[in-house]
């Protein structure tokens, strides 16, 4: 008959849950004191137990006789600042045991690890078929959590479009902001995929059934997340350079008319000017005379007209 039972060790930051004959171990918040713990009853190796507290890892699969050490990053938002930054975990995986290390950030690791915790079923669905399978489900959550944030990028692109095309809104830092986050989880997403395609081959050993279908479907999710985020990148791309194109314009057409006041305003400017010095001028106002006024407005004036006339004879107008 089999039995479920919860330890906690005291003074290490571990919780331990154990089905039949399946341990899994969860650590959040790894430090020294957690992985001596891990080195002092598993014969892992130091450099495994060092990568475990090491944050620039990048995900891998390190092959050993009777284990495997692997090392993911899965995409946690920061809704601060609107973009996804890596989380590290770090998981052991032998014959009897899986072993989870990771900062805590990964919710679903942790609500997955809490249901098995409260929930006798959940415990048998998750460990009746090895660690592997364990594995799995783990990876499956994590990889299923992110569709929810990827509805959110499409529809921040959708704002981003309509905004492109709005006269009367800045979209140049939305634009920067969601760019940003898309290179960051294609960058992520990259180096995640390969170590994904490969952990089927590497973790039949600790399973009890044939999970071709299960690796397929996860392998297929984390593609579609992959086309889809690479279609972000072009799109993100064209609105960009569409952003730039249609805020030159803008500008061009702002210049345009400031450049053609200008050169009305210059006549006027000028012969004012002239006229200005303390010097005898023909038609000069020395005794105020209205006549010689009027004059030198209808000159003005007519000089401006002719620019005009010319402007629009050269369609700048």
């Amino acid at each position: 008959m089999t039995t479920s039972q919860v330890g906690k060790e005291e003074q290490l930051n571990l919780e331990s849950l154990t089905w039949g004959d399946l341990t899994w171990v969860n650590i959040e918040g790894p430090t020294e004191k957690e992985t001596e713990y891990l080195a002092q009853n598993y014969h892992f190796h130091p450099l495994d137990l060092d990568d475990c507290l090491s944050r620039i890892q990048r995900p891998k699969i390190d092959k050993y006789e009777d284990y495997l050490f692997l090392i993911f990053h899965f995409n946690v938002y920061n809704k601060a600042t609107r973009v996804s930054m890596p989380s590290q975990v770090s998981v052991f995986i032998g014959e009897k045991y899986l072993i989870t290390l990771h900062s805590g950030e990964l919710k679903t690791l942790s609500k997955l690890f809490r249901e098995c915790q409260i929930d006798e079923e959940a415990r048998r669905d998750n460990f009746s078929h090895g660690s592997g399978y364990l594995l799995y489900r783990i990876l499956d959550r994590a990889v299923d959590a992110y569709f929810p944030v990827l509805d959110k990028i499409l529809g921040l692109m959708e704002n981003v479009e309509d905004s492109v095309f709005d006269e009367n809104v800045e979209s140049a830092q939305e634009l920067a902001n969601l760019r940003r986050d898309i290179i960051t989880q294609r960058r992520l997403f990259f180096s995640l995929r390969p170590v994904m395609a490969e952990l089927e081959s590497k973790v039949k050993r600790f399973t009890t059934i044939d999970m071709s279908v299960q690796w397929g479907d996860l392998i297929d999710h984390m593609n579609k997340i992959w086309e889809t985020l690479d279609e972000c990148k072009e799109l993100i791309e064209v609105f960009k350079d569409t952003d730039y194109v249609l805020s030159t314009d803008r500008i061009n057409r702002v210049m345009r008319v400031l450049a053609i006041l200008g050169g009305i305003i210059l006549p006027f400017a000028v012969i004012s000017s002239i006229y200005g010095m303390n010097i005898s001028l023909p038609g000069g106002l020395q005794k105020g005379s209205l006549q010689s006024f009027l004059v030198l407005l209808v000159i003005m004036c007519l000089i401006s007209g002719v620019m005009l006339y010319l402007f629009h004879r050269k369609r700048w107008l």
